[in-house]
């Protein structure tokens, strides 16, 4: 389907708008984001994105209305998993909390430049080869089993990835950031920061993600206008989702299930569209195979509903309830050290209730729950640590059944 100039230009005005305006008013002071500030921020984003399809929904009509929708659903649970990448990168680099968000903004807007150049490849290659749908199809099923690999093995380590080996290799930088900025002057020569290093690597490692992402929402739509609008604003509200995430990451346990699930479903999908389409010689006589064909609104319902189950078994099992126990307990400690020698009394009392209360809950969890937490060790100094400084004996309790 075809779309007037017109509506592909006030598109465009809009993303470059929001992109403009992320930089201009949110991250030229660096500063590191609250939860609640990510929040706010990834609502307010998501809400533009559903402003915009039911504005599609309304002018294009329900079919294009659902396969945005559907488009911008799987390629926003698609980018949760690229945020743990994100932070194995930010990781290995070492970039100081503070000045990420200017790497984000950067690598998205390359990834987005880049995703955008796949997109119309992959249009031109499937309006004159039906053939590719098998190919996206197959793709996105290997990618699904891939998915079911334990995390640590999925991702790998950090200094061995080939993103990340690559980009250290030929982009020689300084020892350390200036900042957020990506040169400085050394020795009286200008030279590069390693903050150019970690937007390109964000960049080419989202790149490598829209192996799989891409060829998932064709699953959905072969509506260029479509393909392109749902990525652009599944990625515009990704650098909001990072800060978000990073808080709520470990309490989604079964999110690579859930995402596994919907790949493996738009990939059955496609091949069931490549065989209705069928012109291969080899299969049929190069005739359309006679299958079941999957519609915009069954996909739809069963992206919405693989997501919710993935959310609410990771948030109601035993196992989900301990990881949110424990990632209570992590930014209520959080909150206690970032508190200066100046703040009052009052706050730094409501701080610290608040910690005792997160560690109680997390005392009271079974042995073998605990036994999996992160760094055990380091998390129990720094919670005698926090109690000596506010200047409190740590009950015997608290000694013997310390996380």
């Amino acid at each position: 389907m075809t779309h007037p100039p017109l509506v592909w230009e006030l598109t465009l005005g809009l993303i470059l708008a929001l992109l403009l305006f992320d930089y201009f008013f949110h991250i030229r002071t660096a500063h590191v984001p609250t939860l609640g500030e990510a929040a706010r921020w990834s609502a307010a984003y998501v809400g533009v994105a559903l402003l915009f399809g039911g504005a599609v929904f309304v002018f294009g009509g329900s079919e294009l209305g659902l396969e945005y929708f559907a488009g911008y659903l799987t390629e926003k649970a698609l980018s949760v998993d690229n945020v743990f990448v994100f932070l194995v990168i930010m990781s290995s680099f070492k970039v100081p909390r503070e000045d990420q968000q200017k790497a984000l903004l950067i690598g998205i807007v390359i990834a987005l430049l880049a995703r955008s150049g796949f997109i119309f490849v992959g249009a031109a290659l499937i309006e004159r080869f039906s053939w590719v749908f098998y190919i996206f199809g197959v793709l996105l099923l290997v990618t699904a089993g891939h998915m079911l690999v334990p995390e640590d093995k999925r991702h790998g380590d950090a200094q061995d990835g080939i993103v990340l080996r690559m980009t250290r290799a030929l982009l020689p930088t300084t020892a350390t950031y200036d900042g957020d900025k990506l040169f400085t002057m050394e020795d009286g020569k200008r030279r590069m920061t390693p903050m150019v290093a970690v937007i390109i690597a964000l960049g080419l490692t989202d790149i490598l993600f829209a192996l799989d992402s891409i060829p998932a929402i064709f699953g959905l739509t072969d509506d260029v206008f479509i393909v392109f609008t749902a990525t652009a604003f599944s990625l515009l509200g990704l650098r909001q989702l990072f800060f978000l995430v990073e808080a709520l990451l470990e309490r989604l346990l079964y999110l690579s299930y859930g995402l596994a699930a919907i790949l493996a479903f738009i990939g059955v999908k496609l091949v069931l569209h490549a065989l209705h389409e069928n012109k291969l010689g080899f299969i049929n006589d190069g005739q359309p195979v006679k299958v079941i064909e999957i519609s915009t609104l069954q996909s739809l319902a069963a992206i919405v509903g693989i997501l919710v189950l993935t959310v609410l078994l990771s948030l109601l099992s035993p196992k989900g309830k301990a990881k949110t126990a424990v990632s209570r307990l992590r930014r209520s400690l959080a909150a206690w050290q970032d508190l200066d020698a100046a703040a009052p009394p009052a706050a730094r009392q409501a701080a610290y209730g608040n910690l005792l209360s997160a560690e109680q809950a997390v005392r009271a969890l079974p042995e073998e729950h605990r036994e999996l937490i992160e760094e055990r060790q380091t998390l129990r100094e720094m919670l005698a640590e926090a109690h000596r400084r506010q200047g409190t004996a740590t009950p015997p309790a608290v000694a013997r059944n310390s996380p």
